[in-house]
């Protein structure tokens, strides 16, 4: 049974030269957090598809390592672990932040698109924590961060396949933090809100509109967060060890 209880894992996270794998690392959210860590001294790995645009980022983050990876391809996954590991010789917190979105009615969903997005949104994530528990385990210390959405706990037409992936991602979360807590591996989840990246304009469209981001983002009730705040609720989780973290108090769900 999932526990919201959180634990205090201060004293396993010291970021100065912890060593960092984060996904999705080349913009957005994932840069914001690769910058963020880097401050504070943290060795970062950074993974995208683009082995160019990594390389940009990393020419502005001292020691950072560049791992290109298709989060949907096993093998770039299982890679990005192994190379992380011989480089720096340990894997302190893990940063599951690559994803996509979907939109589209039930009816409409397109299978290949959706099997593809599990891929990356849901199967990504879980072989990048098979392979880091162990290594973890082994340092008997471990944090291993995965980026939800607060779409995720919100019951929304047209956003099914990108919910429920996002809602599969927190079932595995939920039930990992419980088996690994007595190894010292905390797994937590961060609910990002709006937030001001591409995220919305890469969005897969399937009949599913909200006009574009600038117009339907005006009227919303709170106003969007920028990626460096994201990146700050990401920093709250590994240093807080907390089960959950969202962008803002409202989101919380009432249990």
């Amino acid at each position: 049974m999932f526990s919201s209880n959180n634990r205090d894992y201060n004293y396993l996270v010291k970021f100065h030269n912890e060593v960092a794998i984060i996904t999705g690392a080349s913009s957005g959210i994932g840069l914001a957090t690769a910058r963020l860590l880097t401050r504070l001294g943290t060795k970062v790995v950074l993974a995208a598809r683009s082995q160019e645009k990594l390389r940009q980022v990393s020419r502005g983050l001292s020691g950072s390592l560049v791992v290109p990876t298709d989060v949907t391809k096993e093998r770039d996954v299982k890679d990005l672990v192994r190379r992380s590991k011989e480089h720096f010789g340990r894997i302190d917190i893990l940063i599951n932040n690559a994803g996509q979105g979907y939109d589209s009615s039930v009816e409409k969903i397109d299978l290949k698109t959706y099997r593809r997005l599990f891929e990356l949104d849901v199967l990504g994530p879980l072989i990048a924590m098979k392979e880091v528990i162990p290594i973890m385990r082994s340092q008997k210390k471990g944090s291993i961060i995965n980026i939800s959405s607060g779409a995720a706990i919100m019951f929304l037409t047209g956003a099914s396949p990108y919910t429920s992936l996002k809602w599969a991602l927190i079932t595995l979360s939920r039930a990992a933090r419980e088996e690994l807590a007595n190894d010292h591996i905390n797994v937590s989840l961060v609910y990002p809100y709006v937030t001001l990246t591409n995220f919305e304009r890469n969005t897969i469209k399937a009949g599913v509109s909200r006009g574009e981001p600038a117009g339907w983002i005006s009227q919303l009730p709170h106003p969007p967060d920028t990626a460096e705040y994201a990146a700050k609720k990401i920093l709250e989780a590994i240093r807080r060890g907390k089960a959950e973290v969202f962008a803002h108090d409202w989101m919380q769900p009432i249990r």
